[in-house]
């Protein structure tokens, strides 16, 4: 069993703006910077075997001011991305919002849907329980890494994923048996 600690990345310019960022390649704002360091407070002694990030910046980033010197390995993978929304990467949040459920199976348009990146997630978690058995990771990604493991791990489906509410929290716990 590998135990996972879920964290999504630190407050982003899009997000301040109220902007769907996708695989727009945005940067923290100074309150996600703060929100980073905070995350390496919270984490500061506990026996973690490896931080995973995305390869996006803001999840790049978030993992690199919580655990650099700290002596923790970071990886960086592409398959924990958030979703790409094409032709709607940095439209608003409230518009991409509103299509989420419709692109479950569906890609945005010259973009991808909720299924591909779960199918991304799924071949990460294959590689995660092959390495790291017996280990706790943390793993730095986006609302669509989220839905996936609530759908790989939890058994949710990625619709109630998806229209479930969302509140940060310090931390989501997952179990990959």
């Amino acid at each position: 069993m590998v135990s996972i600690i879920f964290e999504v990345h630190a407050t982003t310019f899009d997000n301040e703006l109220q902007r769907g960022s996708g695989h727009g390649d945005v940067d923290l704002s100074p309150t996600g910077v703060k929100q980073a360091e905070e995350m390496r407070s919270r984490y500061a002694g506990k026996n973690l075997a490896v931080v995973f990030c995305s390869d996006l910046k803001r999840s790049a980033k978030t993992a690199e001011i919580a655990f650099s010197g700290t002596g923790v390995t970071i990886v960086s993978d592409s398959r924990l991305r958030e979703c790409d929304y094409g032709d709607y990467t940095r439209k608003p949040s409230a518009e991409i919002k509103k299509l989420k459920v419709s692109r479950i199976d569906t890609p945005f348009p010259n973009g991808q849907s909720y299924a591909q990146i779960t199918d991304l997630a799924k071949r990460f978690l294959k590689d995660l329980k092959r390495n790291y058995d017996g280990k706790t990771a943390l793993i730095i990604g986006h609302a669509a890494t989220q839905y996936a493991l609530e759908h790989l791990l939890k058994g949710v489906s990625l619709k109630d994923a998806i229209e479930a509410p969302w509140a940060w929290q310090p931390g989501w716990k997952y179990e990959l048996t």
